[in-house]
């Protein structure tokens, strides 16, 4: 469905126009892991997220036509923020659809890009097909969140960036929402690294992925209960699981309490600002949640959008993480 081919590719569109972010280090973080950990910082892409990799990947593609009719998305905020920016750079209109109690930093920065927000009840109503009604009703063009070719090679990009930077990585470790963000790492790291590891990251109670893996096809959860709002989805994506299943060496899943210390940990010691979503494989990896002592590791934080006020919030209570050193798999 995608190839290495296709993620140079997107990296080139996307070169001068999106942050190549930073990859950072911590003797701290090596320590209590056992490991050589190399953190990818999207928090610092444009819009707080690596979204806006996809967005603008698919947005700068559409033709003259099909831009001044605009585009529209279903996200409840960094997909909606990254497609808001993007149609503004492309002088296109853009429409999203979010819900109602989606978080208030990443409705205003949605609405800050320009976008017209459409809201809905996430328990009563369905976003996708309020969106696909607006989209036929308007000629939109819908940019989906994750279930796309160019979505996924555009997030690959992020697995491209760090290992050209850092070099060959053992294992590599990615959140996972609809499945878009991994389907490209994943991609690429195999693909540039033969014989790496790739791992998702879920957080326990919204792990659709696992499940879906274990179970051989996709299937579909209740509606999750958990901090990590940019993990909510119910069902992989269609596309996505074709690939995951092919790629992926497993799903692990984390508490929100193990979340939240990741987020402490980053605040504390990398002096990074986490969302929940963002900071789950750095969770992972922290609680052990996939045996990386001894191995160079390549590990995502997906996006860093989470307003001053919930950010405390979360944070209320929790001091330094001390965790457990661990020895060396390998001699």
């Amino acid at each position: 469905m995608i190839g290495i081919d296709d993620i140079r590719d997107a990296a080139a569109r996307l070169e001068g126009v999106a942050h190549r972010t930073p990859v950072v280090t911590s003797r701290t973080l090596d320590r209590l892991t056992g490991a050589t950990v190399y953190v990818k910082v999207e928090s610092f892409q444009r819009v707080g997220a690596f979204k806006f990799r996809g967005a603008y990947n698919m947005v700068s593609r559409l033709d003259r036509p099909s831009l001044a009719l605009g585009v529209l998305a279903y996200s409840s905020g960094n997909h909606a923020q990254a497609v808001a920016l993007a149609s503004r750079l492309m002088d296109a209109p853009a429409t999203i659809v979010m819900p109602a109690d989606a978080p208030p930093a990443k409705l205003a920065g949605t609405r800050g890009y320009g976008a017209e927000v459409v809201t809905y009840d996430r328990a009563t109503e369905d976003r996708e097909t309020i969106g696909n009604g607006i989209a036929a009703e308007r000629g939109l063009t819908v940019i989906p969140p994750y279930d796309h070719p160019l979505i996924m090679a555009g997030q690959g990009t992020v697995a491209t960036e760090l290992i050209d930077e850092v070099g060959d990585l053992d294992v590599v470790l990615v959140p996972v929402g609809g499945g878009g963000l991994i389907a490209g790492c994943a991609t690429a790291a195999k693909a540039m690294v033969p014989g790496v590891e790739v791992y998702g990251v879920e957080p326990a109670g919204a792990d659709d992925t696992r499940q879906s893996l274990e179970a051989g096809r996709r299937v579909r959860i209740p509606p999750p209960r958990t901090i990590a709002d940019g993990q909510l989805a119910q069902t992989p994506g269609r596309l996505t699981f074709q690939v995951n299943r092919r790629l992926l060496n497993g799903v692990a899943v984390v508490t929100d309490e193990q979340t939240l210390q990741a987020m402490t940990f980053a605040f504390d010691r990398l002096k990074l600002v986490t969302e929940p979503s963002g900071a789950t494989a750095l969770a992972a990896a922290m609680a052990g949640g996939v045996d990386i002592t001894g191995l160079r590791v390549g590990v995502v934080i997906s996006g860093g959008n989470v307003g001053l006020h919930r950010f405390i919030e979360l944070l209320s209570g929790h001091g330094a993480v001390v965790t457990p050193e661990r020895g060396s798999r390998r001699s």
